[in-house]
């Protein structure tokens, strides 16, 4: 695989955003999530789906070294299952979003995607790993990490598509614009 210099750039200027995000992730998750979940789609959409799935592996690792999540700390087995969930969104998007056409392709991709890293996570996360692996002392938050790694993940993946969508058809009519 060899990655155009265009490729690397967006990648690159998307990763810097997620990170800059991620330092207002302890104030609220619906400030990041959403940020973090439109960087992976407009990286997917103009620089591929390998820059997407970069991008995927990256983002859960720099949110725990900037955040310090007590969480990701005491169960490193979801490190894996954030990185999946986030893959499974550019996925989709890299395989639906032209297939529905022009006007619905885009949106159509992000809602699917969305849906299918939700249930992906709150499976996953919220029903097997943290009943499971959560330690005792951590126990009475069960419930709000619960919806924290379910349906949370749904509303921000949700909101960074709107957000995804609205900057595209922002840059639709530069040469920004133009898509891999």
């Amino acid at each position: 695989m060899k990655l155009k210099t265009r490729q690397i750039t967006v990648t690159a200027i998307l990763l810097a955003i997620c990170i800059v995000s991620q330092f207002f992730k302890n104030l609220n998750v619906y400030i990041t999530g959403p940020i973090i979940n439109a960087a992976l789609i407009l990286t997917t959409v103009y620089a591929g789906l390998a820059c997407g799935i970069i991008l995927s592996v990256i983002t859960p690792i720099t949110s725990f070294f900037i955040t310090g999540s007590p969480i990701m700390a005491a169960i490193p087995a979801m490190f894996p299952c954030i990185i999946i969930g986030n893959a499974i969104l550019v996925l989709v998007v890299a395989l639906l979003h032209k297939k529905f056409g022009e006007k619905a392709g885009l949106p159509v991709s992000v809602v699917i995607g969305a849906v299918l890293k939700a249930l992906f996570m709150g499976i996953l996360i919220s029903l097997i790993i943290l009943p499971n692996m959560l330690p005792v002392k951590m126990q009475p938050m069960l419930h709000v990490l619960q919806l924290q790694f379910s349906v949370t993940q749904l509303i921000t993946a949700l909101i960074g598509g709107v957000y995804a969508i609205i900057i595209l058809a922002i840059l639709q009519n530069t040469t920004l614009g133009e898509q891999r």
